[in-house]
């Protein structure tokens, strides 16, 4: 008997890509979404296939969300409020979706009986500047004057309620945590440095670079982090625990900025802003972003397999299609 797979976000640049995986393994996939910041078009490869559905709505929807938590075995909790740019723009609509979403999703899975995968951010890590970051390790966040940390405390917020779940309700939940996943799809609206660089490029028009540049990023393949989180549900002895499925190849946003021109084949020049001039507003960020895969690596074997310069080809690729 397959499994029934309930995928929040599942128009959205990872959870679309989740849904095929998950149909290609005989999964019974069930995606939903408001389409706030997913596309319906994401879907296009997979919406005739008889064992897909798709339903628009929203996560804080508690009527919807129990009656589709009721016909599943797994639940992907992948909606939420993401991309710099929003989390700056609405935090209002940030701390709502993601908290009032998780809340929903998680009592959902414990009335029905769902095992559930939260997906939270490396984010959660705040300012900290020791790298790499391990799951037990401290958060070091900003002020609250910056609407940035909003996001990262709402997630840390996803992640308390999931524990609790797990420790009162016995309730089978598993976080992971995400660093800077890319790949096709994946759009710039949003402040996502690697559509936003590959585009710039691939138009001959200035990349730019939001402060010194010489902050650094691990970057990794939405094929990568797809299979750490199947292999993350699959594994009883997940549950309970946060991990960090991220790549430990670390590179500053110049010379990120630097290999998209030079495999786009671009005339474009690097372009310097100030974040204020970026965001309109002063803004708060971190120079060093680096994960420790060690625990994943131990429970169950993930290890990135695609390098960040053929990630970036494919991404590029991805754009000169829908260009």
């Amino acid at each position: 008997m397959s499994k029934r797979v309930l995928v929040t976000g599942g128009a959205g640049f990872i959870g679309s890509h989740l849904c095929e995986r998950l149909l290609t393994e005989g999964a019974e996939v069930t995606a939903l979404d408001d389409l706030s910041t997913g596309s319906i078009e994401n879907l296009h490869g997979i919406k005739d296939n008889s064992r897909f559905s798709f339903v628009q709505g929203s996560v804080c929807d508690v009527e919807l969300v129990d009656r589709l938590a009721k016909e599943s075995d797994d639940i992907y909790h992948l909606a939420a409020a993401v991309g710099v740019q929003l989390i700056v723009d609405e935090p209002v609509r940030t701390i709502e979706t993601n908290i009032h979403g998780s809340e929903n999703v998680l009592h959902a899975a414990a009335r029905n009986e769902a095992r559930v995968l939260i997906a939270s951010t490396s984010e959660v890590y705040g300012k900290s500047e020791n790298v790499p970051f391990r799951e037990d390790d401290d958060m070091l966040l900003g002020s609250t004057r910056f609407s940035r940390w909003s996001y990262a405390c709402s997630k840390a917020v996803d992640e308390f309620l999931a524990f609790a779940f797990y420790q009162k309700y016995g309730l089978e939940v598993i976080v992971a945590r995400f660093f800077n996943t890319i790949g096709p799809r994946q759009r710039g609206r949003y402040g996502m440095v690697v559509p936003r660089f590959v585009k710039a490029a691939l138009n001959n028009e200035p990349v730019t670079i939001y402060g010194s540049g010489k902050q650094t990023r691990c970057f990794t393949y939405i094929s990568d982090v797809i299979d750490g989180v199947i292999a993350l549900m699959q594994c009883p002895d997940a549950a309970g625990e946060a991990f960090n499925i991220g790549s430990q190849s670390e590179i500053s946003i110049e010379s990120l900025a630097d290999a998209a021109i030079r495999l786009s084949k671009s005339s474009s020049e690097k372009k310097y802003i100030s974040y204020e001039q970026a965001y309109g507003r002063p803004f708060d960020d971190m120079m060093r972003r680096v994960p420790s895969i060690e625990k994943a690596a131990a429970m169950i074997g993930y290890s990135p397999k695609v390098s960040l310069e053929e990630a970036i080809v494919k991404v590029i690729n991805y754009y000169k299609t829908v260009s």
